[in-house]
């Protein structure tokens, strides 16, 4: 049922061709005041709480304990996608690596475990021992990285590589218990099981390299350079700071990549300085495109679409105005600041002007701002003002005056603006109308002046 919000302050542009009429209705100022329904332009307008967002942004953590090697950039400093802007030292992670190497090189062209069945089996438990250490190994660094995205990728790998192991693992097992039947050769055991250690030795090694390669830290999209992770105890996360993912390719799955640290990080480590695995190193914000992710109460969120357009105004820039356009309104709801239920919406944001014409300064990632969205609007449509519409019984009515008398119309209201209401029926353009006092008026009151 339309309704008028009560609640949602709106913001109503109207050309209209009937004047408002404050008078009141006697020689004394008895409280009741009239109005004119007329012709004009109504646009209703849904406020919402947002924070400016950036186009992508990633912070990079040490993969390893070891120590900052090189540091190639500095604050404020503009980058591109694959540039190196730091090099960890990790003593640590170059042993794994040279280890995994000797252990897959000893294995190729081995015939693996020697002798009778028995000497199979505790062969066959010693691998499986040794892989499960380095796969609980590999998913403890991978638990350290702060980003959920990379840290996810780097599970999904040691995953798969548990995998292909299991299924080695498992195949070797069966032929062994074949060969404990009679039913197999022992040779055929010994193959089956150099090929579980080699897939073993394998895994060991490409997460082992992945590690080191991840100590160079590449940027992994194009932005400015900011030191250290998020630096305010008080400050959103990165995620919160995304409009958008992270372009394709543009996060790799390495354990040197990573999104928020989280609040209350130290703001930069210094060259030289100790690191642990996860330690924030720095991060690329892009600002190429910033944006807003808006909260939209429950009660408006159907009204909110892609191509919505809104003007936009920053705590930070008093005075100032933007223009945004809605891409897009999340179906999930989330927590609301104001209590309830709400739904983010994301927006594009675009360059502001201040009242003079001069131009409004570039909004940062973070900035709190209040999106005016203009979800819908009507040209030339017959309106009244929005004080003469009030509920009875659930129903939208109006004090009309017929013949110098109070009538009490039932209406059908349709865009609502702050000011003045679309009305589809009972109203027509020129009729007169209470909009002060509307709780004074009894039906068939004198309206007379």
């Amino acid at each position: 049922m339309n309704r008028v919000p009560p609640r949602v302050q709106l913001l109503v542009a109207v050309l209209t061709v009937f004047s408002l009429t404050g008078a009141s209705c006697s020689d004394e100022d008895d409280g009741i005041g009239l109005g004119t329904a007329g012709r004009g332009d109504v646009v209703e307008v849904v406020d919402a709480p947002a924070t400016v967002t950036a186009r992508a942004a990633a912070t990079l953590t040490a993969a390893a304990d070891g120590t900052l090697a090189s540091l190639a950039v500095r604050p404020g400093d503009t980058v591109t996608a694959g540039q190196v802007l730091a090099v960890v030292d990790s003593p640590s992670a170059q042993q794994r690596l040279r280890g995994a190497e000797e252990a897959l090189d000893a294995l190729k062209g081995a015939g693996g475990g020697g002798g009778g069945v028995k000497n199979l089996s505790a062969t066959q438990k010693k691998t499986d021992d040794a892989a499960a250490k380095a796969f609980g190994e590999a998913r403890k660094a991978a638990q350290a990285i702060a980003d959920a995205t990379v840290r996810a990728g780097l599970l999904a790998q040691i995953d798969f590589a548990e995998r292909s192991y299991q299924e080695a693992a498992a195949s070797a097992r069966a032929v062994i218990s074949a060969v404990q039947r009679g039913l197999a050769s022992v040779t055929k055991a010994m193959a089956a099981l150099t090929t579980a250690q080699r897939s073993q030795a394998q895994a060991a090694y490409d997460l082992a390299k992945s590690t080191v390669d991840a100590l160079t830290l590449r940027a992994p999209v194009g932005g400015v350079v900011q030191l250290g992770g998020t630096s305010a105890a008080a400050a959103p996360s990165i995620t919160d700071l995304l409009g958008a993912a992270l372009p394709a390719g543009a996060a790799p799955a390495a354990a040197g990549t990573a999104g928020a640290s989280g609040p209350g990080v130290d703001p930069a480590v210094p060259v030289g300085g100790q690191v642990a695995a996860g330690t924030a190193i720095l991060t690329v914000v892009d600002v190429s495109q910033l944006g807003l992710m808006a909260e939209i109460d429950e009660t408006d969120v159907l009204l909110v679409e892609p191509g919505v357009t809104a003007r936009v105004e920053l705590d930070a820039a008093p005075g100032a105005t933007y223009e945004a356009t809605v891409t897009s309104a999340d179906v999930l709801p989330s927590a609301s600041a104001r209590g309830g239920v709400s739904y983010r919406s994301r927006l594009t944001l675009s360059g502001g002007t201040f009242a003079d014409g001069r131009a409004a300064p570039a909004p940062r990632p973070g900035m709190n701002a209040v999106a005016h969205l203009q979800v819908r609007q009507i040209r030339d449509a017959v309106t009244v003002p929005a004080a003469a519409v009030f509920n009875v019984g659930g129903k939208d009515v109006v004090w009309l005056v017929r013949d110098g008398k109070a009538v009490q119309a039932p209406v059908a209201v349709g865009v609502a603006g702050q000011d003045r209401v679309q009305v589809l029926s009972g109203v027509a353009d020129g009729d007169r109308v209470v909009i002060r006092g509307t709780d004074k008026v009894k039906q068939g009151m004198d309206l007379t002046r």
